[in-house]
């Protein structure tokens, strides 16, 4: 009886031996020059220009993201409207729906409708410019399809304007995509422009619109130095400028900008299709030698169609932030990118849509963003920003 027990044993774990071998197996393996953290991302060596260093990011697993419509795509199909609150009223919607109180324009209220049948998604930093004033989302969140007006949490980018430039809100020409071409047969459509970290993470983590400002006001003067001596014209110009969006449309400073994002760009872009397969989803950002943010995302799909809008947001980073450069490597990436342990969490949830959860650890913050929609369950969007 107890060698017949044995043998049952012996065999259960030679069954278990090999079952696991089988899972190790088909696990991807790290290649030379990359680093594997315990949630299956392995950061790759770095694509570098100038100050800026850009570590790519790749996943063992991707998710089905297809479903998910970018705010470009729906304020280039017209599916998406941003107005002030006391506008929304007038549009026009499919069902009876309850009505947004509020009906007075304020700085940190905008409504959006989602009138596609897929559910949108928006991410924090990215800027509608229009209405009263230029605004910046101030969280990552999901809006189901067809939805309700929904309250946005924004904040101003645009100190001292207060007067309605149109009822509703777009994509600024600091930021033109691909996807306009194809669509119109013409010229390439803009894009929200994404602001760079430090005004992104302003938003984010501080929520103070004092702050926000006071982080606007700061990215315009170091600008303005940067430009005094080259073009003091230009210096006059971008002083002058109280709008974020407008400051990043000038001419010569999308010429500083480009000067250090297009070799990133291309570079990452061309990085991208070569690891289609093995799920390139994101990127660990350093300037001056110091990781300052992370970007991952679901899929390689998604982080394809944020990327232009992301390497400029880091590229204006770089510009106004001048010190004695230093390299960083593949292993500081990587520690960065897994710290995620907190010493406190704050849980926002939206029942059966999304769930937003924002970690605060020793020395950084990061932003999860899940998906709860049908059939999803995972994490759309990762952020991470060093304090």
């Amino acid at each position: 009886m107890r060698s017949s027990l044995s043998l049952k044993i012996f065999l259960t774990l030679v069954v278990l031996g090999i079952v696991n071998g089988f899972v190790l197996l088909d696990q991807p393996k790290a290649q030379a020059g990359e680093v594997t953290s315990s949630a299956g991302y392995k950061v790759l060596e770095p694509i570098r220009h100038g100050n800026l260093t850009v570590f790519p990011v790749v996943a063992v697993k991707s998710y089905p993201t297809g479903e998910f419509m970018t705010l470009d795509e729906g304020l280039r199909s017209g599916d998406v409207v941003v107005t002030e609150a006391g506008n929304v009223q007038g549009l026009v919607r499919r069902r009876i729906m309850p009505a947004v109180r509020n009906e007075n324009a304020q700085v940190n209220r905008l409504v959006l409708v989602n009138n596609s049948k897929r559910p949108l998604l928006l991410l924090a930093g990215e800027v509608v410019s229009g209405g009263k004033q230029d605004r910046v989302i101030g969280k990552d969140r999901i809006v189901p399809p067809e939805s309700d007006p929904v309250d946005l949490s924004v904040f101003c980018v645009e100190p001292g304007r207060w007067v309605a430039t149109s009822d509703h809100f777009g994509a600024s020409e600091a930021m033109y995509g691909n996807a306009g071409a194809s669509l119109h047969g013409n010229a390439p459509a803009p894009m929200a422009l994404m602001v760079q970290p430090s005004v992104r993470g302003k938003a984010m983590a501080a929520k103070d619109q004092n702050q926000v400002w006071a982080e606007v006001r700061k990215q315009q003067q170091e600008m303005v130095a940067v430009e005094v001596n080259s073009a003091p014209a230009v210096a006059g110009e971008i002083a002058q400028t109280s709008s974020y969006a407008k400051l990043n449309e000038n001419r010569e400073v999308r010429k500083q900008v480009d000067a250090v994002a297009k070799p990133i760009e291309q570079n990452y872009q061309s990085l991208i299709h070569q690891l289609h397969d093995r799920n390139a989803v994101g990127v660990v950002v350093a300037v001056n030698g110091r990781i300052i943010w992370a970007d991952v995302f679901a899929s390689t799909d998604l982080l394809e169609k944020y990327w232009p809008k992301l390497v400029r947001s880091y590229a204006s980073e770089a510009v106004v932030t001048r010190a004695k450069e230093v390299e960083v490597g593949p292993s500081q990436a990587q520690a960065f990118l897994a710290d995620l342990e907190g010493r406190r969490e704050m849980i926002e949830s939206e029942p059966g849509i999304y769930r937003h959860t924002e970690i605060t650890g020793d020395g950084f913050k990061a932003f999860a963003l899940t998906s709860l929609l049908p059939k999803t369950g995972f994490e759309v969007h990762i952020a991470k920003m060093a304090e």
